[in-house]
């Protein structure tokens, strides 16, 4: 498995496995990876001749005052997990490499970045989009995979995928949790063990919700009441929202009549955390 860090030596890797007729995949990731980025490029794997993961913090998808100096890092780690997963190029460049100093291009997206995570991260999917957008023209892949538990990624990436009409094929995967439920994330790292304790109220809250709408409850408004009445009972839980939405258009839903995503994040702490689930009502 090789790394590389400048989009220089990643091209000519790339069309050299193009004129062998070998098919790519990439997961675009921001290191410190776990079991729910390894599951992402174990699926690649099984469905690509090659894998790149990118293994990049992006600070143009960090607002003010966010956490972009202390997000985890750790490359000698990511290395093993992507070697024993079986990915055949890690992509590692600095900021330097990814952004030109004077650049003013970004690409952008209104409705489906204006709720959820993107009502209190104005700035967050348009970092995403631009980031994104430019790893698909520096590896130009195939598939590209995406994890279910940020949601409205997903969502963004595939309709940026659309009406930009890349040709990519998006992948979206489970998502992969702890034994006792809470969905893994990067940021983990950061709870204390209390803080780890108490943050496993987001999967029960999304449980209950769950367990209403497959019991036949079909108010919107009763089962994100329920959720956020849940999650209060948690005294270190802060909830920056509570939604359930189209899930395709990802607005706000009265009745449960088509499919939906039920959506949360919550500030344990300082550190704010995010999961789902989706549901489609039987006919």
């Amino acid at each position: 498995m090789q790394i590389v860090k400048t989009i220089g030596e990643l091209r000519p890797i790339v069309q050299k496995w193009r004129r062998e007729g070998l098919s790519v995949g990439l997961v675009p990731t921001m290191g410190y990876l776990h079991e729910g980025h390894k599951s992402l490029i174990l699926r690649a794997v099984s469905e690509n001749d090659r894998v790149v993961v990118s293994d990049f913090v992006n600070p143009t998808q960090f607002g003010v005052n966010e956490d972009l100096s202390t997000y985890p890092r750790d490359l000698e780690r990511d290395a093993a997990v992507c070697e024993e997963a079986g990915a055949a190029l890690i992509f590692h460049p600095e900021p330097e490499e990814m952004y030109f100093p004077d650049n003013c291009t970004f690409v952008d997206m209104d409705s489906l970045t204006k709720g959820l995570c993107g009502k209190t991260r104005p700035t967050h999917f348009r970092g995403v989009c631009t980031v994104v957008s430019k790893l698909f023209h520096i590896v130009t892949p195939d598939r590209a995979y995406f994890g279910q538990k940020d949601a409205q990624q997903l969502a963004v990436i595939r309709r940026m995928v659309r009406d930009l009409n890349f040709g990519i094929t998006i992948v979206g995967c489970p998502i992969v949790r702890e034994e006792d439920g809470l969905a893994m994330s990067s940021r983990n790292a950061y709870l204390n063990e209390g803080e780890r304790k108490a943050a496993l109220i987001l999967h029960k809250s999304l449980m209950l919700g769950e367990g209403m709408l497959k019991a036949g409850e079909r108010d919107a408004a009763k089962v994100r009441e329920a959720i956020l009445g849940n999650l209060g009972t948690e005294p270190l839980a802060r909830a920056d929202y509570v939604e359930l939405v189209d899930a395709e258009t990802l607005e706000p839903v009265e009745k449960v009549e088509r499919p939906i995503l039920a959506a949360i994040a919550v500030y344990i702490g300082k550190t704010r955390l995010i999961d789902n689930f989706t549901f489609a009502a039987e006919k």
